[in-house]
């Protein structure tokens, strides 16, 4: 009887944890490994499934932000924008379900309005999908907060229409149309609980190039970063053509796909370290990056100061001079700063008046003398034949400078150019400055003749 007992715990035991984990099963999407894609053995895949909660980390995508997704390294998420559009999204998603990997697309609302069917094969085929905004306004960094609220609320209720109202299946995520990131709609968004979504490196689908060129760049650029969030469009005809040699490329080069949730009740996010957020991450060595995250405080009661009156912001109140006595403060004296005095200012020191003598000039030094030099100067550089006269003057003026520069030269040729000067005597009102005047030119050779000695 207890063996028979004992054997039905056992099985009913066993019922339990099998239902347990069928429940677990269905409760966390479960990866598309490449083994288990059929039809393709060869499958590029999903690696893991990553659930992150959009309250811890509101905003991700270095090409905008410090954090972005923990990844490792070689792993990519695949990010599609501006669907549904029938004519592209669906050739997309046969291109994922070919290679067993899944994506998060960015719905816009009036996209969803107009192919409600397709958002609907969004989310059968396994993908997370978020919003993109009601009409994808490229001027969102400037629209004022109703703006903002308006399409940020009318493109979720448009993609929940389509879904037929189930928020279960609508992720919390959002991308601000063109990147174009800003205060007031970030701030909107992280008071929803909507995580904003950037990028790690485009691919630049939405420009006029050539599928070859979007390879090209997708390619590059993840090669470069080695890991993160990729972004392309679901509704441009050149991504059709570029994907499948994407995923090949990924697949050849070791990358590995991961899927993203969002954290729900039931679902908890996935542990991680804050230093995974970043796409190069401190080292360990650094003491910052392994510090606790400091908590955050709630006060339970908190009391308003008065506001101060005049009287308080015044020295000289009685109150505070009782205080200051009782207390045994010292009180503030007022310093009396020296003045300058006006008298000190006033006094400056003069300078004598110059005598009337400052101004005098020698009789050695006459203008006059200065007028006689200039001519012996030209009657010294006369044609060479008065040249022995101008060398007998010159001697002269080495021997006694002081009688040579009282001479007055005669003319090169002897026979005098024209009248000499003649220096006239000082007189009383001209004492300092003779006047040289011209006189006759018989007086002027018998002038020339007498040199004194």
């Amino acid at each position: 009887m207890i063996a028979n007992v004992l054997v039905m715990i056992r099985k009913r035991s066993r019922t339990v944890i099998g239902a347990a984990l069928l429940g677990c099963c269905f409760m966390t999407p479960q990866p598309a490994l490449a083994a288990d894609c059929a039809g393709n053995p060869n499958a590029l895949g999903t690696s893991r499934t990553l659930v992150v909660d959009p309250m811890e980390h509101p905003r991700i995508g270095t090409m905008q932000y410090p954090e972005t997704l923990p990844l490792a390294d070689h792993e990519v998420v695949l990010t599609f924008d501006d669907g549904p559009l029938p004519k592209y999204s669906n050739q997309v998603l046969a291109i994922l379900a070919s290679q067993c990997v899944k994506a998060t697309f960015f719905t816009i609302g009036s996209q969803a309005r107009f192919n409600p069917d397709g958002v609907r094969k969004l989310i059968a085929a396994g993908h997370t999908v978020g919003t993109h905004s009601q009409n994808h306004p490229l001027t969102m960094n400037k629209m004022p907060l109703e703006k903002v609220r308006q399409e940020v609320d009318d493109g979720i209720a448009s993609t929940l229409a389509a879904l037929n109202g189930d928020k279960s299946k609508l992720a919390p995520f959002f991308r601000i149309p063109g990147l174009m990131r800003a205060e007031v709609p970030e701030a909107y968004l992280a008071s929803q609980g909507i995580q904003v979504w950037s990028a790690d490196f485009p691919a630049d689908d939405w420009r006029h190039v050539s599928p070859q060129r979007v390879y090209d760049l997708a390619i590059q650029r993840i090669e470069a970063k080695r890991k993160g969030i990729r972004l392309l469009h679901d509704i441009q005809p050149r991504t059709v053509a570029a994907l499948p040699r994407i995923l090949a490329t990924l697949k050849e080069r070791g990358y590995r796909i991961v899927h993203v949730v969002p954290a729900t009740a039931d679902r908890p996010a996935t542990p991680t370290e804050p230093q995974q957020w970043f796409m190069h991450p401190p080292t360990e060595t650094v003491a910052t990056t392994r510090w606790p995250r400091i908590p955050n405080f709630v006060f339970t009661a908190t009391r308003t100061l008065p506001a101060p009156v005049f009287a308080d912001l015044d020295w000289r109140d009685a109150d505070i001079l009782d205080h200051a006595q009782r207390a045994r403060i010292g009180v503030a004296v007022r310093t009396l700063w020296p003045q300058p005095q006006l008298a000190q200012l006033a006094a400056a020191s003069t300078l004598p008046v110059p005598a009337a003598g400052v101004f005098r000039v020698p009789e050695a030094l006459d203008l006059t003398l200065l007028a006689t030099r200039s001519t012996a100067s030209r009657r010294l550089a006369a044609p060479a034949a008065g040249a022995p006269r101008a060398q007998a003057i010159s001697a002269r003026q080495v021997k006694h400078p002081k009688q040579a520069a009282h001479q007055v030269p005669a003319a090169a040729d002897g026979r005098g150019r024209g009248a000499p000067l003649q220096v006239a005597p000082p007189t009383a009102s001209n004492a300092s400055v003779h006047v040289a005047k011209r006189v006759p030119r018989a007086e002027a050779s018998a002038a020339s003749k007498r040199v004194p000695d």
